[in-house]
């Protein structure tokens, strides 16, 4: 019997509720909860959710992502970066490139084709935030390493994609299958993070003006609710990134703004069911059958993706004398990958023969189960053993 819509998203609500509680029995972060209980109810074991039914609620993942986003980019006060200085750039360009450079070498060292090598590696650089945040929210984690974080993992975005352009570029290149001008095809990604960040600036600014009318905190949530949807929407329909938009909402309204913290607050104050909805619709969207086909490209990029997050990571926070907690756990904490990796498959099928493009997305997608399942685990242990989450 197929429910209507509304008894859907009780069903999510209600499983999310109850798995979260398990996991937080077991000591393990709620979003993992959540996860196993989309993982459960998806099509994949129980069926209570068809495919259908989880391809409609794609909805739901790009309102969280957007809110999720927007949270990041209101750590982006220019008080912090005086105080920093550029070390989180640095660590966020290093873990990304180091992992992008590993996996792209060990891919060619077991004689996979070059081109292949490039689009598949380029990948790595992707680290997706929302696990990561969540995580923190709920452990209310604070010190250098949560603060580092919150900044590497927004940067990481805008790194993944100028990586993935260059590789995509130079591989159309290799197999001569590249049209039009290479100089253009190159500065092609810059432009797309470039417009993104101009979108979601004018965005904080003009989020300003309605604020100055409504000082309800019920007219706030609206005007807030509004403008991200704005910022998500219209990167969306200029074909931009929808994350960097509103990371860049975010980061230029608190720095503009004496009031984000009011507005942060809000936010957090109604987002909770939203993120919920958000991860147990992603573990529904999880296909284990995925996990035999990867073969020994699958465990290449699953297993030398993290080395190279974790060795970039480190070399970036040593490089920038960063504290000693940060060199030592920031690298674990950027192993979550889903939204901006799978989006970025879909790209590879325009570049890559389809058999090639079809084991990409194969590796991405048993990949993103792997590590959205251990990815918010071990950032929680992480940040314990750095001393930014109390143990009780």
């Amino acid at each position: 019997m197929e429910l209507n819509i509304l008894m859907y998203l009780a069903v999510i609500l209600v499983a999310g509720l109850l798995f979260g509680r398990l996991a937080k029995f077991v000591k393990l972060p709620n979003v993992t909860g959540y996860l196993v209980a989309g993982l459960v109810i998806g099509p994949c074991v129980l069926r209570i959710l068809p495919d259908t039914i989880v391809s409609d609620f794609s909805l739901i993942s790009e309102m969280a992502l957007a809110f999720i986003a927007f949270t990041v980019g209101l750590t982006f006060k220019r008080s912090y970066f005086k105080r920093v200085g550029f070390t989180p750039v640095v660590i966020a360009i290093f873990e990304a490139m180091v992992a992008v450079f590993l996996v792209q070498g060990a891919l060619i060292a077991f004689g996979f084709d070059v081109e292949f090598a490039l689009v598949l590696g380029a990948i790595a650089a992707a680290t997706a935030p929302a696990a990561t945040i969540l995580v923190i929210k709920q452990y209310k984690a604070r010190g250098p390493v949560t603060e580092t974080l919150m900044s590497v993992v927004a940067i990481d975005d805008a790194v993944a994609l100028v990586a993935f352009g260059f590789s995509v570029t130079i591989a159309q290149a290799i197999s001569g299958a590249g049209g039009g001008n290479v100089a253009l095809s190159i500065l092609e990604p810059f432009w797309e993070v470039l417009l993104s960040l101009l979108l979601g600036a004018a965005c904080g600014v003009a989020i300003l003006l309605p604020m100055r009318f409504f000082k309800k905190a019920g007219n706030r949530q609206a005007i807030l609710i509004a403008f991200v949807f704005l910022a998500s929407g219209l990167a969306t329909l200029l074909g931009v990134s929808e994350l960097l938009s509103c990371m860049a909402l975010g980061a230029v309204f608190c720095n503009v703004s004496g009031e984000s913290d009011e507005m942060a607050d809000l936010a957090d104050s109604m987002t909770p069911p939203l993120f919920l909805m958000f991860f147990v619709v992603s573990g529904a969207s999880l296909d284990v059958s995925v996990i035999p086909q990867i073969g020994l490209v699958g465990v290449i990029y699953v297993v030398v993706r993290v080395v190279g997050k974790m060795l970039g990571a480190f070399l970036g926070a040593k490089l920038m004398k960063a504290p000693k907690a940060v060199c030592r756990y920031i690298g674990p904490t950027l192993i979550p990958q889903a939204g901006v990796a799978i989006g970025l498959t879909l790209v590879a099928q325009q570049v890559l023969p389809a058999g090639d493009a079809a084991t990409i997305r194969a590796v991405i997608l048993c990949g993103t189960l792997i590590y959205e399942m251990i990815g918010p685990a071990v950032t929680k242990l992480s940040l314990v053993k750095a001393g930014e989450i109390q143990k009780s």
